[in-house]
């Protein structure tokens, strides 16, 4: 599966209404595409996200999350997230970066552990919480979305890419300052080339 290799300058718009750069200058972007807002999977990966932050950050990587979901329902799932999330309920961007969907996002079994855990949380977490919505019934963009990560440098090249088969195929926090490492943050190049490191 091929993905944009250089990305071309655009600029997003997050959810609070700020303009964020693709490329970034003086960033790595780590642009993440996760499915439907109120995705309990999608949720407890980005608590893990949230979690390593500041190890993130400190590795130079600016996190970008799109949602195939509008804005207004962003809102109510994501409105606390110290992230830049980009609502794209037309899949402008997912049609761009090649990422799909498909009904193995929820048969393939190992995305079931996850899954299962995940509405336990989500279900949990709402008890407690009466201001938190749950999961929608009928989310917009259907259930069927996969997960896709792109390791995007400042001049725009697609250092590395991850198109997962399941629910939960996804870069961990781990996994992700591992491939900027081998890359180098922007303060520090890598010796290699892109190209011979790309996955």
């Amino acid at each position: 599966m091929s993905h944009p290799d250089p990305v071309s300058a655009r600029t997003l718009t997050s959810l609070t209404g700020e303009h964020i750069p693709i490329p970034s200058p003086g960033h790595l972007v780590h642009l993440q595409f996760r499915r439907f807002a109120g995705c309990p999977v999608c949720t407890l990966h980005l608590r893990s996200i949230v979690a390593g932050l500041a190890d993130i950050r400190a590795a130079g990587i600016r996190e970008v999350v799109v949602f195939h979901s509008s804005a207004a329902e962003l809102r109510k799932y994501t409105a606390d997230l110290p992230l830049d999330v980009i609502p794209d309920p037309d899949r402008g961007l997912y049609r761009e970066f090649g990422v799909e969907s498909g009904a193995r996002a929820l048969l393939d079994p190992r995305g079931w552990p996850t899954i299962a855990r995940a509405v336990g949380a989500e279900l949990a977490a709402t008890g407690r919480h009466s201001g938190r919505p749950a999961p929608p019934a009928h989310p917009e963009g259907g259930r069927l979305g996969l997960p896709a990560d792109f390791l995007i440098a400042p001049h725009g090249a697609v250092l590395a890419a991850k198109y997962g088969t399941h629910v939960d195929d996804q870069w961990s926090v781990g996994e992700l300052l591992t491939l900027a490492a081998e890359h180098g943050t922007p303060a520090t190049p890598a010796a290699s080339s892109p190209k011979e490191t790309r996955l």
